[in-house]
């Protein structure tokens, strides 16, 4: 009996791969038909799904049937709806049909393109379709494959952090003569930059001593200080430590902030510290021309620093440095084929159309932060660059978690999903536009929902 079912056993049949791919897409449509049916943050306890699902995994197959019920009744209440549209917490992981096409291709030929002679399409088409995205954003040449640079599409902003953080170090090494010198190395940033380049720098033996967070003010929008920046790297050589990183970011998480690159430059370029611009939010909406200015001021480094060349990996088209193999510019061996999803994302879209998505963000966000602006018991609390609102209820002295409060009563209604930030000490709430199926009727009953909160906090 085993035998014979190990027989008929066929775990990508064509026939069953067609009609049950069918099945779930229809689940997934369904799921998107009636997302705001759902509270938008998870009302579960910890350790919930233990107490519903079997501790052990099945001997024979279930149905798919069985499996998307289970779904239905036990996963779909443990998750917090990202593609809700009254979801405005944190920045988004956007959805869209041509995205989940172009992830069903990647999937469906799975392959692994470390390098050219593993998949030489993978390889081929990803910088085409970065140097389309380098287009976009207008960068010079010199950022372009096709000119002098190159880009790689990482799994993760921490990812590509670790990468970076890799190659100037190992640069910084070896004209310092050796590893022993690695605890002078020094990183820059501001304490409004992801705490995930904290992580990368300990990853790559950065001693956390070593990293600095140069403080920003309301003064400078939260912006990192050219001038208290050149203080730190003095205060450093002084000191005998080596600058080594520094880390611009166009669109903070915690405010929106921008950095002023050109004169964070010219410091990087005085002391010959490595510039990176962490532009994870906010970068995508530079190729809208009226935000293109927030990029203006000005990579082969990173392949000796990830390098690797055993001999099962090596072919004659590697050896001919006429290609570009991907593995010597990301930390793991492995490749998901990225470029096929960004590929059909931009030609199923335009550039027509991913600028018009960005806008409408940016005008509901715009929408939202008028609202706020006429409620004289609200006030905006740094001025909005993007999609990006920080605001607060006005709280008397003795009321100082009055904003904390407003927070749980919106989130726990499910009707929304908010977050917050602290910036110089004051609590403020972060309201983020951008997801797909938001329209401005939301925005409206957002603001409604938060006023009737407020409204029951104050009396």
């Amino acid at each position: 009996m085993g035998s014979e079912s190990r027989k008929t056993f066929l775990p990508l049949d064509p026939v069953t791969f067609s009609n049950e791919s069918k099945e779930v897409i229809d689940f997934i449509a369904d799921y998107y038909e009636n997302v705001e049916k759902y509270p938008v943050q998870s009302t579960v306890e910890p350790g919930y799904l233990s107490a519903m699902l079997p501790d052990s995994a099945p001997y024979c197959p279930e149905p798919l049937q069985d499996i998307l019920e289970d779904v239905s009744n036990c996963i779909i209440p443990g998750l917090t709806h990202w593609q809700s549209l009254n979801f405005f917490a944190y920045f988004h992981a956007n959805a869209s049909t041509a995205g989940f096409l172009g992830e069903m291709l990647c999937s469906g030929f799975n392959v692994v393109g470390f390098n050219w002679i593993s998949s030489p399409a993978a390889t081929e088409l990803e910088p085409i379709v970065l140097d389309w995205m380098g287009k976009m954003l207008k960068l010079p040449s010199s950022f372009l494959l096709s000119g002098t640079g190159g880009g790689v599409l990482h799994g993760s902003t921490c990812e590509a952090a670790v990468c970076v953080l890799a190659a100037a170090r190992d640069k910084a090494l070896k004209e310092l003569g050796g590893w022993e010198n690695i605890t002078k190395l020094v990183v820059y940033a501001s304490d409004e930059t992801h705490f995930t380049f904290q992580k990368a720098a300990k990853l790559v033996g950065i001693p956390p001593s070593n990293f600095r967070l140069i403080e920003t003010f309301f003064s400078t929008g939260f912006s990192l200080s050219p001038e208290n920046l050149r203080f730190a790297i003095e205060d450093d050589i002084k000191s005998g430590l080596v600058p080594l990183f520094l880390c611009a970011t166009i669109g903070t998480t915690p405010s929106g902030a921008v950095d002023p690159i050109a004169e964070l430059g010219k410091v990087a370029m005085e002391f010959k510290l490595w510039l990176h611009i962490d532009a994870a939010y906010a970068g995508s909406g530079c190729i809208c021309p009226e935000l293109r200015h927030y990029l203006d001021g000005e990579p082969k480094l990173l392949v000796d620093s990830l390098s690797t060349d055993p001999e099962i990996l090596r072919n004659n088209a590697s050896k001919s440095k006429a290609v570009v193999d991907y593995k010597d510019w990301q930390i793991a061996l492995s490749r998901r084929f990225r470029a096929l999803k960004l590929w059909v994302v931009i030609r199923r879209h335009g550039l027509a159309n991913l600028m018009y998505h960005i806008r409408s963000d940016i005008a509901m966000a715009k929408r939202f932060e008028a609202l706020v602006g006429e409620d004289e018991r609200f006030e905006i609390v740094v001025a909005r660059k993007f999609a990006l609102v920080c605001f607060r209820l006005k709280p008397k002295v003795e009321e100082e978690d009055l904003n904390c409060k407003l927070v749980e009563a919106i989130n726990s209604s499910g009707r929304a999903f908010m977050s917050h930030a602290v910036l110089s000490g004051i609590y403020v709430i972060r309201c983020a536009f951008g997801t797909t199926l938001t329209q401005q009727h939301h925005v409206d009953a957002l603001w409604k929902l938060i006023q009737d909160k407020a409204q029951s906090l104050l009396m």
